[in-house]
């Protein structure tokens, strides 16, 4: 099984007051064969041209710019400045929105898994956010941007670690509408009796238990062996890759039993219904850096 990758991202997790300096680490590795594009005369990587569908012919970046289609054949043209205008603002934390039962996000929801690990002295205060994850059976739903683009995300205790799992938005599941399904339910479906005895037999022949390890994708494993042969017979080609940058640093840690009771306070005095989020807003604006300068 492969190891956790270096830090892609660090930051912090934060709900009420509380504050737990994380990094982010990649929890899971494209399983495919990643062919790229080689010139056979000279092995030098080959890229994609920009090509005008229309005219056949290459034309430059300077000519290049982005349209969204909004009809069949008509676009809306946006310029770079009015995409980076409503580009979401970076704020290096994963924003928990509210706690929710385990067993309320579907699968389907599921995208993306990345393992979150305490650094900066955060060990303590991530810890009591896993154990009371564990303890009530919830997980924490959040949003984090990574990269320029906001995301939905599940936080969720798995052994020792807190794994953030990427969602779909709700608009980018597609609905049942459509699709000829069977009514639900044993009578609806006029599934007999006998047929469900020897559906549940085989299923229960067929049961055992999650071993990752007895499971590969054989396309791969018989691609790699013959490039493992290949390599042995020494018929190799060198092809420079680009270097990649390394993150930034953030972060900082904030004395927990003092925010867990204030932010405890907070809920308890909190405004009427059409005044909670004005409140919320201005407590993370005025108390949070108060609460930094005492701990400092």
């Amino acid at each position: 099984m492969a190891t956790a990758s270096r830090t892609l991202w660090k930051g912090a997790i934060t709900f009420g007051l509380v504050h737990i300096p994380v990094g982010l680490h990649t929890a899971s590795i494209e399983q495919g064969v990643d062919f790229d594009w080689l010139d056979k005369r000279s092995m030098d990587p080959v890229g994609y041209k920009r090509i005008n569908k229309k005219t056949g012919k290459e034309i430059t970046k300077e000519n290049i710019v982005k349209g969204v289609e909004y009809e069949d054949g008509k676009y809306v043209v946006i310029s770079p400045d009015e995409i980076e205008a409503v580009y979401p603002r970076t704020t290096q934390t994963i924003e928990i929105q509210r706690f929710i039962d385990a067993n309320d996000i579907p699968f389907l929801f599921l995208e993306r898994p990345y393992y979150v690990a305490p650094i900066n002295k955060g060990q303590k205060v991530y810890a009591l956010l896993r154990e009371v994850l564990l303890k009530t059976g919830k997980v924490g739903l959040a949003k984090v941007v990574i990269a320029t683009k906001q995301h939905l995300a599940v936080l969720v205790p798995s052994g020792k670690a807190l794994v953030l799992n990427l969602l779909r938005w709700g608009d980018e599941v597609k609905s049942l509408d459509g699709l000829d399904l069977p009514a639900a339910g044993i009578k609806g479906a006029s599934i007999s009796a006998a047929e469900m005895k020897m559906a549940e037999q085989l299923v229960k022949d067929m049961s055992g238990t999650w071993k990752p390890e007895d499971f590969k994708d054989e396309f791969k494993h018989e691609v790699m062996k013959l490039v493992d042969k290949k390599v042995k017979a020494g018929d190799t080609e060198t092809v420079i890759q680009p270097e990649e940058e390394a993150p930034g640093d953030s972060a900082e840690v904030i004395d927990l039993t003092e925010l867990l009771q204030r932010s405890l306070k907070g809920k308890k005095a909190a405004a009427p219904a059409g005044k909670k989020a004005a409140a919320k807003k201005a407590a993370s604006g005025k108390a949070a850096p108060a609460a930094r300068r005492k701990a400092a």
